[in-house]
């Protein structure tokens, strides 16, 4: 069965790869014997996570790209596949929630759409789409998104960012239902409010944390076993799939954290 786990050998590309969720993922599958490519818009971040890969004994490159561009996109492919020969896995990690501060619909520009579009869910499009023949034509592959629980529920003045993880979620269904036929396996990773900062070893409580069935806000490094067996053999039979890492946050009620009804409960 831990067989069935390793990564040795396999080529993994991780697209917002420099920080958080990320950087967690790729020293995880590093870790499990994979080598990785880490693609971002910040050089130095990225390179960070190269450095880091390489200390564990794996190889790396570091490929500085804007995956809201597709001709960066397929640069960072090409580099890939030059230097490893191939790309077994795609993880589409990249997305930002920065400059999106709730707001009412009238007061987003076009261009505070389009950026919040592009990067959360244009880019999960393009790197599909650049790894998808290759992994048809071979017969295999992975692709792994990740979205947010607000792909699944509303958050209120939250537009850009949920609706692009919403687009998210059903890109999944999509690429799994249409690629799978070709030996190419999609699933996506759903994760709550996960802290990107080391863990504090005295922490206090955040004020999010009673709304989490768990009681605590996860951390960084708890999604790499996550990505190491979607990414592995081990979840061959996983297709289409949503793999939830919130602490039981979506389970506690699909309604955004902190919304309690406005009229009183009458029993």
């Amino acid at each position: 069965m831990l067989a069935s786990l390793s990564m040795e050998g396999k080529t993994v590309v991780v697209t917002g790869g420099g920080t958080g969720l990320g950087r967690a993922m790729s020293l995880a599958l590093a870790k499990a014997g994979a080598n990785i490519v880490v693609a971002a818009r910040r050089a130095v971040l990225i390179e960070e996570t190269a450095v880091a890969v390489r200390a564990l004994g794996r190889r790396a490159l570091a490929v500085p790209t804007d995956v809201t561009e597709s001709a960066q996109v397929a640069r960072m492919a090409a580099r890939a596949r030059e230097e490893f020969g191939r790309i077994d896995v795609l993880i589409n990690n990249a997305g930002i929630v920065r400059d999106q501060r709730a707001k009412p619909i009238w007061e987003i520009t076009d261009d505070e759409w389009r950026v919040g579009i592009d990067v959360n869910l244009s880019s999960a499009f393009y790197c599909a789409r650049e790894v998808a023949r290759e992994m048809v034509d071979r017969g295999s592959g992975k692709i792994i998104n990740v979205a947010s629980g607000l792909g699944f529920r509303g958050g209120r003045d939250n537009y850009m960012y949920g609706a692009a993880k919403g687009g998210i979620i059903n890109l999944t269904r999509v690429l799994a239902t249409s690629l799978s036929r070709y030996g190419v396996i999609v699933t996506c990773i759903v994760p709550g409010f996960v802290t990107t900062r080391d863990p504090d070893p005295n922490p206090t409580r955040a004020p999010r944390d009673p709304f989490i069935p768990v009681g605590r806000t996860g951390v960084a490094t708890e999604i790499g076993p996550l990505a190491v067996y979607l990414a592995s053999d081990a979840s061959s039979y996983t297709n289409g799939d949503f793999f939830i890492l919130d602490g039981g946050g979506l389970a506690g009620g699909y309604a955004p954290t902190g919304y309690a009804p406005e009229v009183a409960l009458e029993i």
